[in-house]
């Protein structure tokens, strides 16, 4: 695994280009917003997608922690796309999920989405979570005096590189905060430069996007 690392609070952390963030002191791995089972959410109500979503996430989430080894997993919320996710999903689905589960010490956090659903799976549910001073919650409180580590608005940022507009999930970084880019398969996501996102987050802010090779920065004007 490259060396892509930063530092925030006092610790490493490695952001991997899938959205999990590694925190190696810890052996601990950050996802958030799986939001697992949307697509059978869609179908239910008459928009019908490919109903592999949940598949490809918990892939996606099998490689982060193979590649890592993490033996915890803390997830920040909107784990499934809402309180009937958990019940939903496909029966190989659930079995790779418990196995991982009972495998490692699971940490939901709760979302709003989901609550407190996901803990039907196995797994310890929370509100939220203080690690080495550092406080794990679904979204960014406003007005925290505890670094914190957080999901809920999907970051993404847009550059222009040789004249083309390319978009990529990120991770938004403060000197407080960082916000972690949802994980999940169906994911859509929200500028960091949308006012809303800074009204939240503060600044200033720096997006990171992991390569397989470096670490890219990009300041968001406030």
């Amino acid at each position: 695994m490259p060396d892509v690392s930063f530092s925030f609070a006092g610790h490493r952390f490695v952001p991997l280009a899938s959205g999990a963030l590694y925190w190696p002191s810890a052996n601990a791995l950050l996802v958030a917003d799986l939001h697992l089972e949307k697509a059978s959410f869609y179908g239910i109500h008459g928009q019908f997608l490919p109903p592999y979503d949940s598949f490809d996430t918990l892939a996606a989430l099998s490689a982060a922690l193979a590649l890592t080894g993490a033996r915890r997993v803390w997830c920040l919320g909107d784990s499934f796309h809402d309180s009937g996710g958990a019940a939903r999903l496909p029966v190989a689905a659930r079995a790779t999920l418990q196995a991982l589960i009972h495998q490692l010490d699971w940490v939901w956090i709760t979302g709003n989405h989901d609550g407190d659903s996901a803990g039907t799976l196995g797994g310890r549910v929370l509100v939220e979570a203080v690690a080495d001073g550092i406080a794990l919650r679904h979204e960014a409180l406003a007005g925290a005096a505890e670094p914190e580590i957080s999901g809920h608005f999907h970051p993404k940022v847009a550059v222009r590189i040789r004249g083309r507009r390319i978009v990529r999930r990120c991770f938004a970084m403060t000197p407080q905060r960082i916000v972690l880019p949802a994980f999940g398969a169906l994911t859509g996501g929200l500028d960091v430069g949308d006012p809303a996102f800074v009204a939240a987050i503060g600044g200033p802010m720096l997006a990171l996007v992991p390569t397989a090779a470096r670490l890219l920065r990009f300041p968001v004007a406030a």
